[in-house]
């Protein structure tokens, strides 16, 4: 991994932490997702005419990935009828990159070198321990909510995967990046109907303005990532964009005055441990 794909990346996952900091709608999660995704895609629309039409072999990747967001999207539903997902989603993000490492070294035969396997071991331990800073610990989860999370996780690593390969395949990331998220707009809607009505669109359509705003800030955020995918390993770019959760600390501690404790102050020094390996890897 260059420096410049390693401070990109870095760059990407800053700008996750902020629009996840500073946009406030009045939704429940999953509507906010969706929200978010159609954003995405009513801002892809616009860089469709300046983008190359995906080759046949790619579209396979495109349609995968989007029914892994679909299943990512599925099992969200389900953790929220299992219970908190602010209790289930930190198993999600804190094994999805070690699955990631996983599925690369099988599909795309990646082996993530020794300092890189540690920076991945690092980064993943770091983010369980940030997102249980409030004292949730994994025996008050009934098996139902772990199921879903390690579904959850799974879908994740899957869409990681699937992205990867494919904007490596597209004649650019950029035309990987904008049919994707129109496609998985398209998608996220059709889903949203489906599990919440039609009732659902006209709040959908109250918050649009919050909507194109993280829809445009996440879908950059991303495409960074689908690039640097096509520059470095698979599962340390997947990794190190998980440093998100830091830079969402420091975001809470500087800007919003929460408490620095001392399990935040461990998760964080492992984080940063982890980008540390990751770029000597």
């Amino acid at each position: 991994m260059t420096l410049f794909v390693f401070f990109a990346v870095l760059a990407a996952a800053a700008m996750h932490a902020i629009w996840n900091a500073l946009v406030k709608v009045h939704l429940d999660r999953f509507l906010s997702i969706t929200l978010m995704t159609l954003g995405m895609g009513f801002a892809a629309l616009f860089v469709l005419p300046f983008v190359e039409f995906p080759k046949a072999e790619v579209w396979p990747f495109i349609l995968a990935s989007v029914v892994f967001h679909m299943g990512y999207r599925t099992f969200l539903i389900g953790a929220y009828k299992a219970g908190d997902f602010a209790q289930t989603y930190p198993l999600a993000r804190g094994t999805a990159p070690l699955l990631a490492a996983l599925g690369g070294i099988v599909v795309v035969r990646e082996v993530p070198a020794p300092f890189a396997i540690l920076g991945i071991l690092l980064l993943s331990a770091g983010t369980l321990v940030m997102s249980f800073r409030g004292g949730v610990h994994l025996e008050r989860f009934n098996l139902r909510a772990v199921g879903f999370a390690l579904g959850t996780s799974i879908f994740i690593a899957s869409y990681t995967l699937s992205d990867g390969s494919g904007a490596r395949l597209a004649a650019t990331a950029q035309s990987y990046a904008a049919w994707l998220f129109v496609c998985d707009a398209a998608w996220a809607l059709v889903l949203c109907v489906v599990f919440r009505g039609t009732q659902s669109l006209p709040l959908l359509a109250r918050d649009w303005k919050a909507g194109l705003f993280t829809g445009v800030l996440s879908g950059a955020a991303y495409w960074i990532v689908m690039w640097a995918m096509t520059k470095a390993p698979i599962a340390s770019v997947a990794s190190l964009r998980e440093t998100s959760i830091l830079f969402a600390m420091m975001i809470s501690v500087f800007a919003l005055g929460e408490k620095m404790t001392g399990w935040r102050g461990a998760a964080a020094l492992s984080i940063v441990a982890g980008v540390v390996a990751l770029r000597l890897g």
